[in-house]
């Protein structure tokens, strides 16, 4: 009985270990997107929206970020949150890139 009581241990004490290491990963923060990453110069990302170049991006104007965005997901007053341009990353809500559009 002692055996039988030990090894249920032993396996329900490994499940959780793989449990709590599987979730721990789950509620890190995902990376915020650099302005040098690939995708983000193809798209003329910047963190900071007052930084973009309105010559060589003529459909900025002023007041536009990601955080009024339609893609942006971040929940509002945050520094910034998910977007579909991005998968996997996080773009500060005060950014802006070419595909801007504004929410409805």
């Amino acid at each position: 009985m002692i055996t039988r009581n030990r090894r249920t241990f032993i396996l329900q004490a490994a499940g959780l270990c793989a449990a709590l290491a599987t979730t721990g990963s789950a509620f890190a923060a995902p990376a915020a997107v650099d302005e040098s990453d690939a995708t983000a110069k193809s798209l003329g990302y910047r963190v900071k929206a007052s930084s973009v170049d309105a010559g060589k991006f003529p459909k900025y104007q002023a007041g536009q970020r990601c955080a009024n965005c339609r893609f942006y997901t971040g929940a509002a007053g945050e520094a910034a949150g998910p977007c579909p341009m991005f998968p996997g990353k996080a773009v500060a809500a005060d950014g802006w890139c070419n595909v801007y559009a504004q929410r409805a």
